[in-house]
């Protein structure tokens, strides 16, 4: 069984592509749900959710953490559905969160311009200029989001095992080609693929229960023990490790905690 994730521009049929192979897998399909479900586990508004995982951050959000907060929320939630495998994510962002898991199979589906901006059209009921502003817009925005985020360009075709052009392919026949390549034997999760997304969701857990109080955590860990590093000046409460510490063990699947103080100053 495989993890799908299906990257698409808006109006790029992905979102047909990814329902209907869910539907012939008998896969969970995941895009919307996510925000949702970390709006009310977090009490987010989800409007402030929905920009966080679309709009690029501003100058202001890179001072404040205040969008890294957000994505770490949401990234909780997609990693947790991911644990459950026999999974297709449509959507920003899903496959950024579990690169390196061996049964992830990241795919990318693009359509002709033309043909977002009639769909687009034929939907909302725009001029042909607005819908042309508005994705523009939007597909400039999405590269921006994933480029200071993540230090990487979206629509690099690199990031992909996968990419499918709906043009001359039909959305059927871009199932077909998905359904097939999911069912290779390097896409068919093993124990140590499992270990990995099971590692991953437990570590954003951690890191969604603590980036209120500490913006910069980073938490790694293998098997259930986890390091947590957090920037701290000489000036701490020396009980900052009991208090992490504390803190990152309610989570379940963690058996164990390190906490690693990072000196702060001018140049870190």
């Amino acid at each position: 069984m495989a993890i799908i994730t299906i990257s698409r521009g808006s109006f790029s049929k992905g979102k047909e592509v990814a329902e209907k192979v869910a539907e012939r897998l008998g896969y969970l399909t995941v895009s919307r749900e996510v925000v949702l479900e970390a709006s009310k586990d977090f009490q987010i508004p989800q409007k402030r959710l929905d920009q966080a995982i679309h709009d690029a951050p501003s100058i202001f959000e890179r001072f404040t953490y205040e969008k890294q907060k957000y994505i770490a929320f949401v990234t909780a939630e997609i990693l947790d559905h991911f644990r459950g495998d026999n999974v297709v994510y449509h959507g920003l962002a899903g496959h950024f969160f579990a690169q390196d898991v061996g049964h992830l199979f990241k795919v990318r589906v693009i359509a002709n311009f033309e043909d977002r901006v009639a769909a687009l059209i034929a939907k909302d009921n725009m001029s042909r200029d607005q819908a042309v502003e508005f994705l523009q817009k939007d597909d400039h925005d999405r590269k921006a989001w994933s480029f200071q985020l993540y230090g990487v360009d979206a629509t690099d075709v690199n990031l992909y095992d996968l990419v499918v052009h709906i043009d001359k392919l039909t959305i059927d026949n871009a199932v077909d080609l998905i359904c097939e390549a999911a069912g290779q034997p390097q896409f068919k999760t093993t124990a140590q693929s499992q270990q990995a997304i099971d590692d991953l969701a437990v570590a954003a857990k951690i890191r969604a229960e603590l980036i209120d109080e500490y913006p910069t955590c980073t938490v790694s860990g293998v098997g259930g023990a986890f390091e947590v590093a957090v920037r701290a000046s000489m000036r701490m409460d020396t009980r900052l490790s009991d208090i992490i510490t504390e803190k990152a063990k309610k989570v379940p699947g963690v058996k164990s905690i390190s906490v690693r103080l990072r000196p702060t100053g001018f140049f870190t």
